[in-house]
């Protein structure tokens, strides 16, 4: 058990806390708030939606993943926190009663998390605000009017939490030497940054995960710096916040994003994280891949750097050490000419079939140099090095992409799973490839 302290609706709290306890069956069973329901349980369904402030502002989060000891020095609110300490109604629950916006119930209180952290935070996109939030009965049309509604209302004063003050916690290291050192001497613990994925191996696998050590206190891989020459990422940066970054850059990447996961996820899910996962069908590393990016990896006082797709080594395992952590991901600045490709069965919140991102450099006509990686198509996020092959040296012509469509099929042998075919994926690679041949400005465009 270790103690936490957070402030709940408003309230101070010191907390003996479980590390791996997640914070809805600790709201729903320790605290009786039981307006956060349980729906999925995974971060899929954002019925446990609440709002978490920390030094970086308020933020939507999804309660049956995240753990208690993330919460530490910072303020949470559940939907019963969202009223008024005399019981007066925030706008959106005001705007949810006149719009009709509620038939069963269930998800309700999500969504009214999700709008109010949207209303305080300025955000009408509110597609993209609420796709992490599902809803059976009502249908989303009077929700959005809802929202819409109560877009111009004053934000409720009772929402400002001060953040209290907290004591440094051992688990909870605050620079990457200290993680550093810890890890080294700990080298079969397990990390915790965001919890997306580690939170299902607890709430779905039941499994024991100490030691851990939570990484979301680790300042100084929390930053991107932009230079002439690169822009590097920290390990421990959030896919929302590479998205804002990476966008005057990269428009296509920062798109992608967009349909990573929903809110909820990415304000918790790290570069880091997704990287060092190994998923074959995470979605950022076949962009940064196809960027030329460099991952940096630390253990203890020792660094060293690789070009990213030489992590990936087999399904699920990586070019890491034990007591090896990923420190930084760092991308050449190079001409916006990089265009992915997400194919998924909708196009909010879903698992890519294929993600294909494409970065060809052409002059006088000829191709200089490609570089194409896919996720899905392996059990790794890879690079199609003979498509690129098929690429360099020749025409930037209908006939060399055919070619280069060809070669595909010696790049990769798919597997056939619930999401696609094998040979549906192979012909959707081939589709990518000519679709970026005849897309004169790479931009994402809905593939659902």
């Amino acid at each position: 058990m270790m103690e936490i302290a957070f402030l709940l609706n408003g309230a101070p709290l010191r907390v003996q806390a479980d590390p791996t306890r997640t914070l809805l069956d600790w709201l729903r069973e320790e605290r009786r708030l039981t307006g956060t329901k349980e729906g999925c349980n995974e971060g899929d369904c954002g019925a446990c939606t609440v709002m978490v402030t920390d030094e970086d502002g308020p933020k939507t989060l999804n309660a049956c993943i995240l753990l208690l000891p993330q919460l530490h020095g910072k303020a949470v609110r559940t939907v019963e926190g969202i009223a008024g300490p005399g019981g007066e109604l925030h706008p959106v629950q005001e705007a949810m009663i006149t719009h009709h916006g509620s038939q069963c119930g269930f998800c309700t209180p999500g969504f009214v998390v999700s709008m109010a952290v949207a209303h305080k935070l300025g955000r009408q996109d509110f597609d993209d605000q609420l796709a992490g939030n599902l809803c059976r009965c009502t249908g989303y049309a009077p929700i959005i009017r809802a929202a819409k509604a109560a877009a111009d209302a004053p934000v409720p004063e009772w929402l400002d939490d001060p953040l209290p003050e907290v004591a440094h916690l051992p688990f909870r290291p605050e620079t990457a030497d200290e993680l550093a050192e810890w890890y080294l001497a700990h080298p079969e613990a397990t990390l915790i940054a965001g919890a997306t994925d580690v939170g299902l191996w607890v709430t779905k696998d039941l499994r024991d995960l100490a030691p851990v050590a939570f990484l979301n206190g680790v300042r100084d891989l929390r930053g991107i710096e932009v230079t002439e020459n690169a822009i590097r990422i920290g390990a421990c940066v959030t896919i929302s916040e590479l998205g804002r970054a990476i966008g005057p850059h990269y428009r296509s990447f920062a798109e992608l994003i967009r349909r990573y996961g929903s809110v909820q996820v990415r304000n918790a899910a790290t570069i880091g994280g997704n990287i060092a996962n190994g998923s074959p069908i995470g979605d950022s590393p076949p962009a940064l891949i196809a960027l030329g990016a460099v991952l940096h990896l630390r253990r203890g006082t020792e660094r060293r750097s690789l070009p990213l797709e030489e992590f990936f080594l087999d399904y699920r395992k990586q070019d890491r050490q034990p007591g090896e952590f990923v420190e930084a991901v760092t991308i050449p600045r190079q001409p916006d000419r990089l265009a992915c490709y997400k194919l998924s069965k909708r196009f909010d919140q879903d698992i890519s079939a294929v993600c294909g991102c494409f970065n060809v450099t052409v002059a006088d006509g000829v191709v200089q140099d490609a570089r194409i990686a896919f996720g899905g198509m392996a059990g790794i996020p890879k690079r199609a090095r003979a498509a690129e092959a098929a690429l360099i040296g020749q025409p930037w012509s209908e006939a060399t992409v055919s070619a280069a469509q060809t070669a595909l099929e010696r790049d990769f042998t798919p597997l056939s799973d619930m999401r696609a075919s094998a040979a549906y994926r192979i012909e959707a690679a081939k589709g990518m490839l000519m679709r970026y041949f005849l897309q004169p400005q790479p931009v994402l465009e809905v593939q659902a």
